[in-house]
């Protein structure tokens, strides 16, 4: 599959998008947990943060690779509707009859990617917020299933919920405690997570 050369040219920024997107979809959602995530990742877990939240869900992972292959066929495909007086509404298109066949190109590709950036931004920003939102209200509606058991170094256990983990911290909910707790890989011997359930 070709790509543009325009587009070839944005694939450095693209990820660098991705990672601000991360960072902010990652604070959004633990701040409303109390938390400042940043103080407890590493330059690895900033970097894996997109890549980790694609790959999160086969749903998640199947959309954004259906996204990014429809724009890139976006270009060609609004170059050649771009008499629809529906199109031109949805993407705020401008004529192109002044402008040279290679301006036009630059011009739809310029389209796609602001498409492309606006849904992936309304993607992080609502993943955050809803995320960290739901998980607040099931914490204090006590709706929480402790269905993972953490066992410490010391050989002590504790059942948890298991919000997630990095390369340094575990994070996680204790029953009876509101707060969210972080241990640190080192003092954690292995983490017994909820049974997988059968579906027949």
């Amino acid at each position: 599959m070709k790509i543009s050369d325009d587009l070839e040219k944005l694939l450095p920024f693209g990820y660098l998008f991705l990672i601000l997107m991360g960072i902010l979809k990652d604070s959004i959602y633990y701040y409303q947990l109390g938390i400042n995530i940043l103080k407890y990742s590493t330059i690895t877990d900033v970097l894996m943060s997109p890549i980790a939240e694609f790959t999160s869900n086969p749903i998640i992972l199947f959309t954004i690779i259906s996204l990014f292959l429809t724009h890139i066929k976006l270009p060609k495909f609004l170059a050649k509707h771009h008499g629809n007086k529906i199109l031109q509404k949805m993407f705020e298109l401008k004529p192109t009859i002044e402008l040279t066949e290679r301006e036009t190109e630059s011009y739809y590709n310029s389209v796609a990617i602001k498409s492309l950036a606006v849904i992936l931004l309304s993607f992080f920003l609502g993943y955050g917020m809803a995320g960290g939102y739901y998980m607040k209200k099931k914490l204090l509606e006590n709706k929480m299933k402790y269905e993972s058991t953490i066992n410490f170094s010391d050989d002590k256990s504790e059942q948890i919920y298991l919000i997630s983990a990095n390369s340094l911290y575990h994070f996680y909910f204790t029953k009876g405690n509101d707060a969210i707790q972080i241990a640190p890989l080192g003092s954690v011997k292995n983490i017994e997570l909820a049974r997988v359930k059968k579906f027949f």
